[in-house]
């Protein structure tokens, strides 16, 4: 049988450089965890974020490294990073920049916001308000900002990692579910074990490390791994996997609001990037999985908020989908990626 031939993007046949991303996403893990400790889930995950050129919101409980993990990520890329603290009196000009008069040139002179960065951390993103948390959304999706009728294009990689509070509420205003579903995933940073509490201690007795973390990778390295990934094989199977997944959020009892078509994009794109650095050149089922709770549980909206670890409802849910649904056998992926 003839083997089937591999996608082609942009006219250009990509002889899968998945092995050299793995190789770059393991040695940014490793950097980064040089910082961090005991979080290789969450740093992959955010890896695949970044591949994607998508955005993150982690949530969590104050002093989890929410911040740290968005400060080793810029510096051990060598990229551009700013952090905008959001406070209920901020404007959104506070963020995107301002025209102002300059007397010395006699004209307006715009001056540009910590937006126009490359990793841009908004911590505390729910206590700004609607009109502070809107001024985000244009350059999430497209990139770009519109100040005073002029469009200004933003840097690339371009990348907002949002941090929130879980716990306060009070002077606090929820994310729309509009602004919600521009975040490519959710994650949850959680308390480390035992043995890694021990090690944070002993790292972080003299000094933080971060200071002297030496940068693996720069802006260059990171020019087209958005387009590596998308040349990861998934079969028909997987498709219709991803499908019924996305599906099955809309039928469930307990959902009020299912995935959108956004969603099941977002699922696939994460699941070929999560094969991809792993070394893969096709997408299997335990892609699918390990990427449905991050990519899909903040994109739906539920009639309980909560469960007892402190995981969205959607978590559980997702597990029963999991569960529920058949799971598309290996053979049947091999024989499909052979084009049998």
């Amino acid at each position: 049988m003839a083997k089937r031939e591999k996608p082609v993007i942009e006219g250009r046949v990509e002889d899968m450089d998945n092995a050299a991303l793995k190789q770059f996403a393991d040695k940014l893990t490793e950097n980064i965890e040089k910082v961090i400790v005991g979080k290789k889930e969450i740093i992959v995950q955010l890896l695949i974020s970044l591949i994607c050129g998508g955005h993150v919101l982690l949530e969590d409980v104050p002093g989890t490294g929410k911040t740290l993990l968005a400060k080793t990520l810029s510096q051990s890329l060598a990229l551009q990073f700013s952090r905008v603290q959001f406070t209920p009196d901020l404007l959104p000009t506070d963020i995107t920049g301002i025209h102002y008069y300059n007397q010395k040139q006699g004209e307006f002179v715009f001056r540009k916001g910590p937006i126009f960065t490359n990793i841009l951390l908004a911590d505390e993103i729910n206590r700004a308000t609607p009109r502070t948390q809107s001024a985000l959304l244009e350059c999430m999706e497209e990139r770009q900002v519109s100040i005073d009728g002029e469009t200004h294009v933003l840097d690339t990689p371009f990348m907002v990692i949002a941090t929130q509070n879980p716990i306060e509420i009070l002077g606090t205003f929820p994310l729309p579910e509009a602004q919600l579903d521009r975040f490519l995933m959710k994650l949850y940073m959680g308390y480390p074990q035992t043995a890694d509490s021990i090690e944070i201690l002993k790292r972080f007795q003299v000094e933080s490390p971060l200071p002297s973390l030496t940068a693996v990778a720069g802006k260059e390295e990171l020019q087209g791994v958005n387009d590596i990934f998308k040349n990861t094989f998934v079969s028909e199977d997987m498709y219709a996997y991803i499908v019924k997944i996305v599906e099955a959020t809309r039928t469930h009892a307990d959902i009020v609001l299912g995935v959108s078509p956004r969603g099941s994009q977002a699922l696939l794109k994460t699941s070929q990037a999560l094969a991809a650095v792993c070394g893969r050149d096709y997408v299997i089922p335990d892609d699918v999985k390990m990427m449905a709770k991050p990519v899909l549980a903040h994109r739906m909206v539920t009639r309980h908020v909560g469960s007892d670890d402190g995981k969205p409802a959607g978590y559980a849910i997702l597990d029963q989908i999991l569960q529920r649904i058949p799971v598309p056998t290996e053979d049947r992926l091999r024989d499909n990626q052979t084009g049998a």
